[in-house]
């Protein structure tokens, strides 16, 4: 089971990605944890990697589908795996393809951008412990305090509505349009499923594997 997630930040992916890879026992292959490790193998593509990270640059798409090459190779996928955070463009997909890197299935967890906007803006955190609370959905005990310690709760920069608008804007514009190139590939390519987020985590979860499962 080869697979890729798409949607907006926010969606739920890394939550059923880890609900995915468990059923299918597959690793969830995520570019930041790849190009980490290649830099710390000290690798060819390590070096290319560590000095364009050194140099302020980006690493660019052939180096990083090269990466996913690589890593596919490992024992651990042979009975597939989950792309996590790639490909984010139609250049990154189209490269995939070109290096006939073939996947089984794309799924899209679809949820609108207000919403998107009232999950991730009513996040707060505990800094010194990492807990995690939501205004709406799990709030302190106390507005705006620590359950544990009472101390005062903080917003991250990337969770204030402005930040969050500007991300889906470079998903819309980025992103998004995976969407249509997935799911036109009705003969030759994976299977595009798209999902309702909207609902509970459970069940999202159930759709995905029920459709998963019969493939």
């Amino acid at each position: 089971m080869r697979l890729i997630f798409l949607g907006p930040p926010g969606a739920g992916k890394g939550t059923q990605a880890g609900f995915i890879c468990q059923r299918f026992g597959i690793p969830q292959i995520s570019t930041g944890d790849m190009l980490r490790a290649a830099v710390a193998a000290g690798s060819d593509l390590g070096l290319l990697v560590k000095a364009a990270m050194e140099s302020g640059g980006l690493v660019t798409d052939e180096v990083i589908i090269r990466l996913v090459q690589e890593r596919t190779d490992d024992p651990d996928c042979v009975n597939g795996y989950l792309l996590d955070g790639f490909p984010r463009t139609m250049a990154q997909a189209e490269a995939l393809d070109e290096a006939q890197v073939v996947m089984d299935a794309v799924v899209e967890i679809e949820v609108p951008d207000d919403e998107i906007v009232r999950r991730l803006s009513g996040r707060r955190s505990h800094p010194a412990s990492g807990r995690v609370y939501h205004l709406v959905n799990n709030p302190p005990k106390t507005e705006g305090l620590d359950d544990v310690t009472g101390e005062p709760l903080m917003q991250r920069d990337d969770d204030r509505e402005d930040v969050i608008r500007k991300r889906l804007e470079t998903f819309h514009a980025q992103t998004a349009v995976l969407s249509s190139y997935y799911s036109g590939q009705t003969n030759s390519g994976p299977v595009f499923i798209k999902v309702n987020g909207l609902r509970p985590i459970d069940e999202v979860k159930a759709d995905i594997v029920g459709r998963l499962e019969r493939l």
